[in-house]
Formats: C-alpha cells, sequence, structure tokens
C-alpha cells in the first residue's frame, strides 16, 4: 500500500503512468527575461541611492521630518530592490537535495521582510510625527519643496523602470508599488513645502509624515497578507477549491474527489493535488487525461499531482462516501459526483473530451488501473 496524505491509496502506479513534461506555467512564465528584468532593478535602484543620500543630507539640513521619512521609505525601497535581486537568483537554482522545488520562495521571503520593515518604519514614523505635531521644530519650506520636487522626477523614472519588468512576481510587484507609494510620499511632503514657505505653518511637515507612514501601513500590510496566504499554503486568490472540486467530481465517469489541495508555490506558480475514484465502467487514464486538461484550461493549473483509482465494486451510490477509509480520517470536504452518470453539463464533456492525448505541460499524475482496488 502507498502511503499518501497518511492514507493508504493501493500500490505505487508504474512508471509509464507517471507524466511530467517540463512546460511554462500560465502566469508564471516571465514577459521579459530574468537579465532584463535585473538591468530594470539595477537601474532603478541606483536612481534611489543617489538620490537618497543627498535627501538625508538636505533633511538634517532643513530639520525636516518629511524629508527624513521620505528617506526612509526610498531605504525601504532599494532594500526591496536589493532583496528582489537577491531573490531572483535563488529562484533561479535547480532543485537539489532535500530542495525538491528549488528556491522558489525566497522571493516570498524578501516581499515579507519589506513587509515587516515598512511596517516598522511606519510605526517609529507615526511616533514622531505626532511628537512633531505637539512641538514642532523649525523647518525650511523652500528646501524641503526643491527637495521634493526633485523626489517625484527620480519616482518617476524609478516608477518607469520597474514598470517595464514582469509585474507578475509579487517581489517586483511589491518594489513597484513602494516606488509607487513613495511617489505619493513625495507630492504630500512638496505640498507640505510649499504650506511652510508660504504661511509658515510648521506642523504642515508632520502631517505630511502622518501620510506618508499610512502609505507605509497600507504598503506593507499588503505585502504581510499576500505573503503569508502563500506560506501558509492557501489557496490562490481567485481559485476556489470547492468550486474547483465540484467540477471536477461532475465530469464523466468520476465518482469522487477528495484530498483536493489547491496551493501557490510562488507567485503565478499555481499546484493542485487530488485523489480521484473512478466508477467502474470509466477509464482511470483517459479521466486523468479530461481532468488535467480541464484544470489546465479552466484555471491555469499546469502542474497537478492526480491519483486516480477505480472506485471499490458496490461503493458508487450506495452511502456519501466512495470510501469509508477516507470518511473517518478526511483531508477536507468529498466532492461526490452529481446523480447519475452524465457530466455537470454538456459543455464540460465536450471540451473535456478533447485532450484525450493528455499532454499537459508541467503536469505529473499516478494513475490506477483496474487491477487495482485501492
Amino acid at each position: 500500500m502507498s502511503d499518501h496524505d497518511g492514507h493508504g491509496h493501493g500500490p505505487v502506479a508504474p512508471a509509464e503512468a507517471l507524466h511530467h513534461e517540463p512546460a511554462p506555467h500560465p502566469g508564471h512564465g516571465h514577459a521579459v527575461s530574468a537579465g532584463a528584468d535585473r538591468r530594470y532593478l539595477t537601474a532603478a535602484l541606483a536612481l534611489l541611492i543617489v538620490f537618497m543620500a543627498g535627501e538625508v543630507a538636505l533633511g538634517l539640513a532643513a530639520q525636516s521630518l518629511a524629508l527624513l521619512s521620505d528617506a526612509g521609505h526610498m531605504l525601504t525601497d532599494a532594500a526591496s530592490i536589493v532583496f528582489a535581486l537577491v531573490a531572483m537568483r535563488l529562484a533561479m537554482r535547480p532543485p537539489h537535495g532535500g530542495f525538491t522545488y528549488g528556491l522558489k520562495r525566497a522571493e516570498i521571503l524578501s516581499a515579507q521582510l519589506n513587509g515587516a520593515t515598512l511596517l516598522l518604519l511606519a510605526g517609529f514614523f507615526l511616533y514622531e510625527a505626532i511628537r512633531r505635531l505637539l512641538s514642532p521644530p523649525e523647518v525650511d519650506g523652500r528646501l524641503v519643496l526643491i527637495t521634493a520636487l526633485a523626489g517625484i522626477v527620480v519616482n518617476l523614472a524609478a516608477t518607469w523602470l520597474l514598470g517595464r519588468a514582469d509585474r507578475s512576481s509579487l517581489n517586483i510587484e511589491g518594489a513597484f508599488q513602494h516606488i509607487v507609494n513613495d511617489l505619493y510620499a513625495f507630492i504630500a511632503t512638496a505640498l507640505s513645502g510649499l504650506v511652510v514657505a508660504l504661511t509658515g505653518f510648521a506642523q504642515a511637515d508632520a502631517i505630511a509624515t502622518l501620510i506618508v507612514a499610512a502609505l507605509m501601513l497600507r504598503a506593507g500590510y499588503g505585502l504581510i497578507r499576500e505573503t503569508g496566504r502563500i506560506f501558509l499554503q492557501a489557496a490562490p486568490s481567485g481559485l476556489i477549491p470547492a468550486e474547483i472540486g465540484a467540477r471536477l467530481a461532475g465530469q464523466p465517469e468520476v465518482a469522487e474527489v477528495h484530498d483536493l489541495h489547491v496551493w501557490e508555490l510562488t507567485s503565478g506558480y499555481s499546484s493542485l493535488s487530488a485523489h480521484v475514484f473512478v466508477r467502474p465502467e470509466g477509464d482511470c487514464n483517459a479521466v486523468r487525461r479530461r481532468l488535467q486538461g480541464l484544470l489546465a484550461r479552466s484555471y491555469g493549473i499546469t502542474h497537478t499531482t492526480l491519483q486516480v483509482d477505480p472506485a471499490p465494486e458496490g461503493a458508487v451510490g450506495e452511502s456519501e462516501c466512495v470510501d469509508a477509509g477516507h470518511c473517518t480520517d478526511p483531508h477536507g470536504p468529498h466532492y461526490l459526483s452529481p446523480s447519475g452518470r452524465q457530466p455537470a453539463s454538456p459543455r464540460d464533456a465536450k471540451g473535456d473530451r478533447g485532450d484525450e492525448d493528455g499532454r499537459v505541460g508541467g503536469s505529473e499524475s499516478a494513475a490506477q488501473g483496474p487491477e487495482n482496488t485501492g
């Protein structure tokens, strides 16, 4: 008996039943090359570092917390680009040893670290802004305005560079969103400098800092939320496991689907595994090929592991679960075929039978023949 998620599922399938054909994954292939991505990121990083150094010096000279907070935000932007560059290189390493997926989640670690840094900086700037609202120092509004206007130009250039990179990666998209937020922050700082220069209202600098901190909180929380979903093996956004399970169970000759798991290894790299029981009159290999085709066409999931077994004789239609052993120790819901032996819809039956060759790139499956009883 083979062990699959803690359940015995019969003998291991023969080697010829395993299909693993490398192919680009939808949503995971790069619209631009990794080398081009690195060039765009490096150019944006150089812009940010040069300007950030000048902004720190001017912020200290002008005693402007808004300028210093902008420089802090640009530091996180620069750090996110550095992390992205390192993570991209790590993610390109092939699987080896115990890392059977390679280091593809390095970019998710990078994005989460960047999000945590944003939250910490936002807390610090909130504290400083409140303190300066109560006791505002003298601020050189003209210097703040000139520096902020220059920052807008630099951030527009950096935004354009990152916008040309592959933003399907959460890592690159996170850096892009940070720079966009920093652009908004510079606009707020420019307005505060203009107010201080025209009216002498020094608290405008602290108010602009509060806006910058709010933008940091928003971006940091978004990154923590999205990376947390990936680390917790949640289903990718836009994919509903219950809908997928019910649709698979409604296909021709399928009796039941259970142990269904959908997760995201890294940005745009969705994977699925499931155990499928086939009706006695069905062909396990044909069913597997149709299900793989359905998952690739309808959901963009091409990295699939399907274990397909014939349903135990006499079990179909007699209970709410084809295999009582799985009912006592389930790994999620059981998706039973609707009454009768027809597919969920004529469109599914017609469309799925069109993929009889079963050659779906990047999929792998274990199919059990009729001689196995699971």
